[in-house]
């Protein structure tokens, strides 16, 4: 019971701290590209609380933690506001505050592999956790449904018709599409079965 508790605690650490990044990456790269909106939010921080989602951060990932025993948990921050009138490019720096998301999180979990492998295993091992929190945050947010970043960038990657269509399509249904995904059904969770691969792919690159 005590160790499913830690385990539980570390894994909502990991998980406010990578989402923290995650949406200071968005708010950063908006900034940059000339959209001043998140920065007059608040948002063009580190300060996790500025990032925090009621439902995303919190009710949804405990939910699934508990339901799964603290093995398996996903969520997200509220969302980083942003004018694509302020944008030179629109369709295009779109895409860009959106990947940024997802990048953020894999050049941190690559940074704090990097440290595991220089510390000494009792100290490393508690690191392990937000390496692969910020690795499936990265994974989670590229799979293209709404409200998730890769749906944005898909957006800009589309010829400019099939953009507009799918951008209806998700609109109308993407968020049902993603919770339909998330919720484990007869034990496990379809989301898992598309993003699992690739999670461990990079783990086992980043943590051999």
């Amino acid at each position: 019971m005590l160790i499913t508790i830690i385990g539980i605690l570390v894994s909502v650490v990991s998980l406010v701290l990578a989402i923290a990044i995650h949406e200071f990456a968005h708010a950063f790269a908006a900034d940059r590209l000339g959209d001043p909106t998140a920065r007059a939010a608040g948002r063009l921080t580190l300060n996790p609380f500025a990032h925090i989602d009621p439902i995303g951060t919190v009710a949804l990932p405990l939910a699934l933690m508990l339901l799964s025993g603290g093995s398996f948990a996903f969520g997200w921050g509220k969302p980083t506001p942003f004018d694509p009138y302020n944008l030179q490019h629109p369709r295009r720096d779109t895409g860009i505050i959106s990947v940024a998301g997802p990048i953020s999180n894999l050049l941190l979990a690559s940074a704090i592999a990097l440290l595991i492998h220089f510390l000494p295993y009792s100290f490393g091992f508690f690191l392990i956790p937000l390496v692969v929190t910020n690795i499936s945050i990265a994974i989670f947010n590229l799979i293209p449904v709404g409200p998730l970043d890769g749906q944005k960038i898909v957006f800009a990657l589309l010829p400019r018709d099939l953009a507009y269509e799918f951008q209806v399509v998700m609109n109308r249904y993407g968020t049902l599409i993603l919770l339909l995904l998330i919720f484990p059904v007869f034990g496990s969770s379809p989301i898992m079965a598309i993003m699992d691969p690739a999670i461990r792919l990079l783990i086992r690159i980043l943590l051999p």
